[in-house]
């Protein structure tokens, strides 16, 4: 299993309580980028929301930075890590938009671009942006048709559903050939959409053996990313062996990517945690 971390700082997913990372700066996620870069990592992450009602901050957590100017600034700091939005939500932009933010930004990072997607469920934010909701599946369905026929050429031509466009030049676009797109979600309908539509599936708030049920009932292609999160924050330095029982679990249930969290006290901490799991997993980097 290759394995990526949810970058501390830029988001306090679930409304879970900031620490050291509350006054946090754009230095120490550069210092964690930095490392993990070094250490062998496969991605990081960074989310997306504009604005968070009040009412569901302490479910959903009120800080989410930017991932185009974050991922710039990470960019520039590191060589190999790849940079996974996990996730944009769909109904937010138009298609081509997202070719010319996150073209242009896999040409900053020499194509490390992971566009991590999802159709999105707070209709709060979407009144405030004046998006439609109730067709958000189809809308994000036709927006991934959109995605994949835009991101490779500066020429696109697409005719969908909801999106239809050509006869225009969109320069840059995506550096890489083929970028990788994984969807998020909670629901087994995410799953059929990554299976159908994307390169993988990154799910959010979904147990591993549900995870690994429903991965048992379909036919995954060859080199199809399934990239879950562990249960519970990882203690690589205080309890390496739950760790190994964790990353077992994980591999037979079919993950291919984990992204992983960790206990952390501080950015110190931070960095001992990613220092640890590397030398546990034996990751290529340096240790």
């Amino acid at each position: 299993m290759k394995i990526g971390i949810a970058t501390p700082v830029v988001t306090n997913v679930g409304g879970a309580a900031l620490t050291w990372e509350r006054d946090a700066t754009i230095e120490d996620i550069g210092r964690v980028a930095e490392a993990a870069d070094r250490l062998g990592y496969y991605h990081l992450t960074c989310s997306e929301h504009i604005g968070i009602p009040s009412s569901e901050a302490g479910r959903r957590g009120a800080r989410y930075w930017d991932p185009l100017a974050t991922f710039g600034y990470i960019a520039a700091r590191t060589e190999r890590i790849r940079l996974a939005t996990m996730t944009l939500v769909l109904g937010y932009h138009h298609p081509l938009a997202v070719v010319k933010r996150y073209g242009t930004l896999d040409h900053v990072s020499k194509g490390r671009v992971i566009l991590g997607v999802g159709v999105g469920s707070l209709r709060e934010e979407f009144d405030l942006l004046g998006a439609p909701f109730e067709d958000r599946g189809a809308r994000g369905d036709d927006a991934l048709r959109a995605l994949r026929a835009a991101l490779p050429t500066k020429e696109p031509a697409y005719d969908g559903d909801f999106y239809s466009f050509s006869g225009l030049t969109v320069d840059p676009c995506a550096l890489q050939p083929h970028m990788p797109i994984w969807v998020g979600g909670r629901t087994k309908r995410s799953l059929r959409r990554a299976l159908t539509l994307a390169d993988g599936w990154s799910p959010f708030a979904v147990p591993i053996d549900t995870a690994a049920e429903w991965l048992k009932d379909r036919d995954v292609p060859p080199g199809f990313e399934v990239v879950l999160p562990p249960e519970r924050p990882l203690d690589p330095v205080g309890n390496p062996a739950a760790v190994e029982a964790t990353l077992e679990k994980m591999a037979a249930a079919g993950t291919t990517t984990v992204f992983a969290h960790f206990v952390h006290r501080s950015c110190g901490h931070y960095l001992e945690q990613i220092h640890a799991l590397a030398e546990l997993h034996g990751l290529d980097g340096e240790t």
